[in-house]
């Protein structure tokens, strides 16, 4: 190969690989779309079980508590990035439903306060987030990968699945969640 071909060709691939970092620069910072997604039902509506551990501030929480309510129960950690990207809108979606008998419970697996506060440093999360430190409760429910999340009905009823990220407030879920307060099902 002559010099002037050898030249061309790391000037190509300088070329492309500056095109590369580029287009994943570009892209780095955005949200991925998970708005189109929503929720698997569950026919049988198995009961939910129970279990009591505690939140970040150290108060034990047990879901039987919540019998009456809506529950969206989340399986995520901190180093989880689609578990991460929900949690803005998880958090858009409590905003908005906090006073409509539904409650969201966000279950971190197997990390501590302490990494779990620092989370909360980066993302401005104010429902409750329990700790499942030695994956008792995980190891309860049918978790497939993270983030899974579970919507169980007044009842205690296990109704809805969802098998990462998702937009929790997209208009189409918050409507099967309030559909589920009134006792139905959204169409």
């Amino acid at each position: 190969m002559k010099l002037a071909e050898l030249y061309n060709a790391g000037r190509i691939c300088v070329f492309l690989l500056l095109l590369v970092v580029m287009t994943l620069s570009t892209h780095a910072g955005e949200t991925p779309d998970i708005s189109g997604q929503l929720l698997t039902e569950n026919p049988d509506r198995p009961p939910a079980p129970d279990f009591e551990i505690p939140d970040i501030d150290g108060k034990l929480r047990r879901l039987s508590d919540y019998r009456g309510k809506v529950v969206v129960l989340n399986f995520w950690a901190t180093w989880c990035p689609p578990c991460r990207d929900e949690m803005p809108a998880m958090q858009h979606a409590w905003e908005q439903v906090r006073n409509e008998n539904i409650v969201i419970l966000a279950v971190n697996i197997g990390e501590t306060a302490d990494e779990i506060f620092t989370f909360t440093g980066d993302y401005d999360v104010d429902f409750p987030l329990l700790m499942d430190q030695d994956s008792a409760v995980v190891q309860q429910w049918p978790i497939q990968g993270l983030p899974t999340t579970y919507v169980i009905d007044p009842e205690g009823r296990l109704v809805y699945r969802a098998i990462g990220g998702r937009a929790w407030d997209a208009p189409e879920i918050l409507d099967k969640l309030r559909a589920l307060v009134k006792g139905g099902r959204a169409k």
